[in-house]
């Protein structure tokens, strides 16, 4: 069964609706009868299940759209937000395009703490945020020998960045690096879930645990010196 609510950003939306219609049936209830206002409060409540029950049970289940290329590159869609610059993401992406011609778009979506600020615009500092990882990221590419460029996604979902990005980057496979799961939000949101079940192509889940990385790192430089 299809969720009309598939998003915290949807969810967020419905509730906001709902809160300013029952905001005027309160309003028209104290210019008028407390019985009557009662009458529309329940009413419109019942009229909001109904339209969420038919959508559940008439919509289909959504499918992004992904453009298609005639030639023989392989293109491999890498979406990642605080791991992209991660060591284990890099081995991964150099996995996958080992005796290739390849090409790498790595997305990373300028995401805010909420959904309110989102929509009030008051994204720049997340974009400039975004900005700055995936420059270090693409620069750590380069070093290692693959070709990639890479773009900041504008939405406070992951998701809807990695659609707009299959719309105009005909990728043959998709990674996504978290977070291992005790601190990773876009497991606790179901992102990588919810990829694998509205795209149409190969998707791979990275685990990035940039504290152990870093303690390696350190490890190795300690026993060099």
């Amino acid at each position: 069964m299809h969720n009309p609510l598939r998003s915290e950003r949807e969810v967020f939306r419905a509730v906001v609706v709902i809160g300013i219609g029952a905001g005027a049936v309160i309003a028209l209830a104290l210019l008028t009868r407390p019985a009557f206002g009662a009458v529309l409060l329940a009413a419109e409540v019942g009229l909001g299940i109904g339209v969420l029950w038919r959508g559940a049970r008439g919509t289909l289940p959504h499918r992004a759209e992904v453009v298609r290329r005639d030639d023989d590159a392989y293109r491999v869609l890498v979406m990642a937000n605080q791991t992209v610059g991660g060591r284990a993401l890099l081995e991964e992406i150099k996995n996958r395009c080992k005796g290739r011609e390849s090409e790498i778009l790595v997305v990373v979506p300028a995401l805010t703490s909420s959904p309110l600020e989102h929509w009030a615009s008051d994204v720049d500092g997340a974009i400039a945020d975004a900005r700055l990882r995936l420059e270090e990221s693409l620069r750590t590419m380069e070093s290692a020998g693959l070709t990639a460029r890479g773009e900041v996604g504008d939405h406070h979902e992951p998701n809807a960045a990695l659609e707009d990005a299959l719309r105009v980057f005909a990728a043959d496979e998709v990674i996504i690096s978290t977070h291992p799961p005790h601190k990773s939000r876009w497991l606790e949101r179901g992102v990588v879930e919810r990829a694998r079940r509205e795209v149409p192509l190969p998707v791979t889940h990275v685990v990035v645990d940039l504290e152990a990385e870093a303690s390696r790192a350190q490890g190795a430089t300690g026993t060099a010196a």
